[in-house]
């Protein structure tokens, strides 16, 4: 197998790795890709190879960068945890105590972990809304604060598609007096030099990969009526990511912009109890409260799959079997995923413009991440 469409840095004991990449991409399951890995804070892999569009006029580059989706939803989750490890934000109070508002509709008894863990019963909007209204963060989160929760709170699980950034993005607001974006950018993405974001300016549009939608969207087979409400209200379209629009506005559970290396990076935070690239941002007790159970069950957006969450991350379990029990990851809607193993001290990700149909991620991934744990 010729890996010449792969291009950047591995060990030679991870070449193996190399030839899965080559593989998708020469079979067209892949268009374009990056994945990344690191052990114990040191990048051992960092390759990506194909195309950035799918005319195949631009070559995927070093610093090619794509919309992740709900890989994105890590970032946050992981901006939270630095709140909460500086003492600023209690997982276990109210929403209410930060978000005053928020207490509307029998919601004052709202967790900052039930946000946090898909279990607040806000996975989407009930007020009928447009694209653009996820480009005004005032009426999306003045709409979830009024909103009732279509479900007990902290009783059941459902993945809050888009509504978590905005939920826990509104805290850290409340909280910090800065968007969740910004706090990530000066808190985490620039301490670590890592090209990732949440909000793109428009000096970086020339390095954005073309998302490439999937044959069929998770919105179009929707199993019940949470379900569609969380999914086609407003209705997902991969294309919007190719808007300035989209890519400017913080929608911090899907509009993050980055590639391999920069969630890897990042998430070598959590993986090695609180540093990265020499600098300590968070605690390790701070990092391992990803890891704390919050609920487990059958998820009522996700088509009853059986999902344990922590703050945050999911957990290992029937559906994506982690690691181990000190692993936590997430993926996004297409394919992109990020999986973070504790106790080896390990970051691997996969990002990509081509998408499948899944949403916590797919073989592409699982087959890299396997080649990578397999060798090392």
């Amino acid at each position: 197998m010729t890996d010449n469409m792969v291009h950047g840095s591995s060990q030679d004991r991870f070449a193996h790795v190399r030839d899965i990449m080559a593989a998708s991409l020469e079979s067209g399951a892949d268009i374009g890709a990056s994945f990344c890995a690191t052990i114990d804070g040191e990048t051992v892999i960092d390759i990506w190879g194909g195309w950035a569009d799918e005319a195949k006029t631009r070559p995927w580059e070093s610093d090619t960068i794509v919309n992740v989706y709900s890989t994105t939803k890590t970032m946050t989750a992981l901006t939270a945890l630095l709140i909460a490890d500086r003492g600023e934000l209690d997982f276990d109070a109210p929403v209410a105590k930060y978000w005053p508002e928020f207490a509307q509709n029998g919601k004052d008894g709202v967790t900052v972990a039930h946000l946090m863990s898909h279990s607040s019963g806000l996975s989407g909007w009930e007020e009928q809304i447009t694209r653009e209204d996820l480009y005004d963060w005032d009426k999306a989160t003045s709409l979830l604060a009024a909103q009732a929760p279509w479900w007990e709170p902290g009783t059941q699980v459902g993945y809050h598609a888009i509504t978590q950034g905005y939920l826990v993005g509104e805290v850290v607001r409340r909280i910090t007096g800065k968007s969740l974006g910004t706090v990530f950018r000066e808190e985490i993405a620039e301490p670590l030099d890592a090209d990732f974001h949440i909000g793109l300016d428009a000096e970086h549009d020339h390095r954005v990969a073309d998302l490439i939608p999937p044959q069929a969207g998770a919105a179009q087979a929707a199993a019940n009526n949470i379900q569609r409400k969380t999914f086609t209200n407003p209705p997902i379209n991969p294309y919007d990511t190719r808007t300035r629009e989209w890519r400017g506005a913080e929608i911090p559970a899907a509009g993050g912009t980055g590639n391999a290396r920069s969630v890897a990076e990042i998430h070598a935070l959590l993986a090695n109890g609180g540093v990265a690239k020499g600098k300590r941002i968070l605690s390790e007790a701070g990092c391992r409260k990803a890891l704390e159970l919050q609920i487990e069950g059958n998820d009522l957006v996700l088509m009853g799959l059986p999902l344990k969450f922590g703050l945050g991350f999911g957990l290992t379990g029937d559906v994506v079997q982690l690691p181990n029990e000190n692993s936590i990851f997430w993926g996004g809607y297409g394919g992109s995923q990020i999986v973070i193993d504790m106790e080896n001290r390990a970051t691997y990700c996969y990002v990509m413009n081509k998408m499948g149909e899944g949403l916590l991620g797919d073989m592409r991934s699982a087959d890299l991440i396997g080649a990578v744990r397999a060798a090392a």
